[in-house]
């Protein structure tokens, strides 16, 4: 059942709402957000412990991450078009307590069965706390400027989130046992759910009915793509479980794409992708994240696999790269109001193919300095383009779909850090050279990073896309008109 919202529930008034209640809406948004990225991070830390103290395989060991990964990933989209329906801080609040109530499972856990299950419901109210987090903002910032600073605050928490994840995660294991990893989230939790209920004000639900089979359908074509993603890359894409997931997903998306054509109320409707400003930052986040997330994961395993660091080290090797993340959100939105998001944008990927290209030069014997250095110019890339590209795709819709634009961008975001994960891990565990793969991935990344400066350098469809969007066009028709 929803929690019960007694106090605060007027809808949203726009400029009547005090400065107080913008600020506590922020740092509660992002609460919410910060505590998803900090679980992903910090559960990875304690993945050998708990390991020791349940048993359970390398196979188990894996779905303690994974199942909390497939479940954000299948549910997020679902989880924005609810908030759109019954409103977005009934949805938020009822994240916290999902999140709060499985991360008390989780540490709780007598046995392994039992801590995936509960990261599974972990991942559930992760994919709601994501969803229904942006949606609170673009109700409660209406002007664009006042919102891309907001973005930049809220995806700022979860730069703090991500260098902090590894290094708070050794500390808590090492004094307090790996449990405390999951109870941390307990505090933060509770803070997150009283300013969103104190503060907060109720967005508006949209007077439509729910597309069931829409949403059934999202979350078997999503969950099916991220359980193939995932297993993929850990035991190989040529095996029947991952075949029938990719096949499931497959007849799942275009039950969909159908249904969304042909249903009065759809819960996404498919005529928001003839928008470049929706389209563009939407593609834009799925590509970008293939490349960092994939390089992230591949810079981890060169420091602990081939150089030999220690979780923690690990850790605090990756705090330059945070910061850089961090820092770069933070200016983000200023920059963006002297020279425009889409000037930003492309400048944080030009940030972004600098760093890939002096990594792929740089030879065995570069020194370690120098090899950070050029990875925070690739993290300040990415620190400065989110924000825009957050902000520009809110900003396309109207506010009543805020939640269902929220979770299409977090969606693709989602698979994009999955893919990136899967491919890439992939490159460097075939039996080959470590640097050879690396090298591959980062030639992958530069080509994903130029196919996004193109998308976002023709924001209209015209310019350097006007087969693509001529290509989509005639898919629209063809949708439209049915078989």
């Amino acid at each position: 059942m929803l929690p019960s919202m007694t106090r605060n529930t007027a809808t949203y008034d726009g400029p009547d709402q005090g400065s107080q209640v913008r600020r506590a809406t922020l740092v509660a948004a992002s609460l919410g957000f910060s505590v998803i990225q900090l679980d992903v991070f910090v559960v990875n830390v304690g993945i050998k412990t708990i390991g020791a103290q349940l048993g359970g395989g390398t196979s188990a060991l894996q779905w303690v991450v994974s199942a909390y990964t497939l479940m954000l990933a299948a549910f997020i989209l679902t989880a924005g078009a609810l908030a759109d329906r019954l409103g977005a801080r009934r949805m938020y609040c009822t994240g916290f307590v999902v999140f709060v109530a499985a991360s008390l499972a989780c540490g709780l856990a007598p046995a392994m069965g039992v801590l995936i299950a509960a990261r599974a419901v972990q991942g559930v109210g992760a994919a709601i706390l994501g969803a229904c987090s942006l949606a609170l903002l673009n109700h409660t910032f209406h002007d664009p400027a006042g919102r891309t600073r907001a973005v930049g605050l809220w995806a700022a928490g979860a730069s703090v989130a991500l260098a902090l994840g590894p290094v708070l995660g050794g500390l808590l294991i090492a004094g307090f046992g790996w449990r405390s990893i999951f109870f941390i989230n307990l505090p933060i939790g509770a803070a997150g759910f009283w300013l969103t209920r104190r503060y907060a004000q109720e967005t508006p639900p949209a007077d439509r009915q729910l597309d069931l089979t829409g949403l059934v359908a999202i979350v078997a074509a999503l969950g099916g793509l991220a359980f193939a993603l995932i297993q993929g890359g850990a035991t190989g894409f040529i095996s029947l479980p991952v075949i029938t997931a990719l096949a499931i997903a497959a007849m799942a998306a275009a039950i969909f794409v159908r249904n969304e054509a042909t249903e009065r109320e759809p819960m996404l409707p498919l005529a928001l992708f003839r928008r470049w400003a929706f389209t563009g930052p939407a593609l834009l986040g799925l590509m970008i994240n293939v490349a960092f997330y994939g390089l992230v994961f591949l810079f981890s395993l060169l420091l602990q696999k081939e150089d030999g660091f220690s979780a923690p080290a690990t850790g605090l090797a990756f705090l330059p790269l945070a910061g850089s993340v961090f820092a770069a959100n933070l200016v983000s939105g200023r920059l963006s109001a002297l020279i425009g998001s889409r000037v930003v944008i492309l400048i944080g990927l030009a940030a972004m193919f600098a760093g890939c290209l002096s990594l792929l030069w740089a030879g065995a014997g570069t020194p370690f300095g120098e090899l950070v250095l050029q990875q925070m110019v690739l993290a300040s890339g990415i620190g400065l383009l989110v924000p825009q590209m957050t902000s520009l795709l809110m900003g396309s819709v109207d506010r009543s779909r805020s939640g269902v634009a929220a979770g299409t961008l977090n969606a693709m975001r989602q698979a994009g850090s999955v893919l990136g994960v899967a491919v890439f891990g992939a490159l460097v565990s075939g039996g080959g050279h470590f640097t050879s793969g690396l090298h591959v991935a980062l030639v992958l990344s530069i080509v994903l990073i130029v196919a996004s400066a193109l998308v976002m350098a023709a924001p209209d469809g015209a310019g350097a896309l006007p087969r693509l969007r001529s290509v989509f066009d005639r898919w629209w028709r063809s949708v439209r008109s049915g078989p």
